[in-house]
């Protein structure tokens, strides 16, 4: 795998952050997500309700290209640092009944995350860190909270 590979997360309208990998510790996950981040997508980003200053997206069908459960348990944490960036994913009717899956990207943008869900501690893979822009992209993560879900951009910084 290529060293030093980045993803870009640009707000419509806002700041644009660039996370780099850390394939030295979560290299499957880094693996997978490069390849499925192909190509940009855009989807609707929404807070953290239980986890506190994180910012997630589902990864759309379009970027659904791998087996979810084929990504093993790799740099896992339940407290991220400021500008990690997570991987989770949720198994229909695995957390407290409900009924869909969730192809989790997250954004973990100041300090104070835990990652906890409606039934506990929920264990998740940090495979980069952001290294450029965090304190813009911060504050328009955090206005997420007041003025709702925005539209956000993943895509290979190259």
């Amino acid at each position: 795998m290529t060293e030093n590979r980045k993803l870009y997360f640009e707000y419509e309208n806002g700041p644009r952050a660039i996370a780099t990998f850390h394939t030295d510790l979560a290299p499957k996950t880094c693996e997978t997500l490069w390849n499925a981040l192909e190509k940009p997508v855009t989807m609707d980003a929404m807070h953290a309700m239980y986890a506190g200053p994180e910012v997630m997206v589902g990864l759309p069908e379009e970027a659904q290209t791998f087996d979810p459960e084929s990504i093993p348990f790799e740099n896992q944490q339940v407290i991220p640092g400021v500008g990690d960036v997570i991987w989770y994913y949720q198994r229909p009717y695995q957390m407290g009944g409900l009924p869909f899956e969730w192809w989790e990207i997250g954004v973990c943008y100041d300090r104070g995350v835990r990652t906890l869900g409606p039934l506990g501690w929920t264990p998740v893979n940090i495979f980069a860190t952001i290294t450029e822009g965090l304190a813009e992209f911060a504050q328009e993560s955090a206005d997420i909270r007041v003025t709702g879900q925005k539209k956000l951009t993943i895509g290979r910084a190259e």
